[in-house]
């Protein structure tokens, strides 16, 4: 896929996001929205900068990357999110394109991908990325009602900060 449809993937994946955790559309489905999208997005874009770092669809589209991106916030405390964008780049670039991923690189060149994915240039890339997308949201879904346990939550203000902007005086 390209930039544009990659973009396009992570903006209907955070609106989606927050729909499926919060379907009322009240205000906790937008601040999911806003917490979100920033991060997926540049999550979605972030595995194309290998096209000048190293080898294309090789250097940053792999599972020891996405590992290391999922665990970035346990350690430095920001970034929470980017890491499901980087998965659904993998994602779209697996099922939606004709080349397929590396998702064992560097210890296999060996690329994963649907002989049924079109080309990049293709005028069906961005149908492939709505559907793509659609699924994506549609197996969390799934997911979360059927095994909510198992889902991790979205909590798009941290408990701390929650408590604290709850003790400040109100200008009403």
């Amino acid at each position: 896929m390209n930039k544009r449809d990659h973009v396009l993937n992570g903006v209907l994946l955070a609106i989606g996001l927050g729909y499926v955790w919060y379907p009322a559309g009240g205000v906790a489905t937008l601040q999911t929205i806003a917490a979100v999208a920033v991060p997926v997005v540049l999550g979605a874009l972030l595995p194309d900068v290998d096209t000048s770092l190293g080898r294309h669809r090789k250097t940053l589209h792999n599972l020891p990357v996405l590992a290391l991106l999922y665990a970035f916030p346990y350690v430095f405390a920001n970034l929470r999110y980017v890491w499901i964008g980087v998965a659904t780049h993998y994602v779209l670039d697996a099922l939606g394109s004709k080349r397929g991923v590396a998702l064992f690189y560097p210890f296999s060149k060996t690329e994963y991908g649907l002989p049924v994915g079109v080309a990049t240039v293709s005028k069906y890339a961005s149908v492939v990325t709505v559907v793509v997308t659609a699924l994506e949201l549609a197996l969390v879904a799934a997911a979360l009602h059927v095994a909510p346990d198992v889902v991790p939550s979205l909590d798009v203000v941290p408990s701390d900060v929650a408590n604290a902007l709850a003790r400040l005086p109100r200008p009403w």
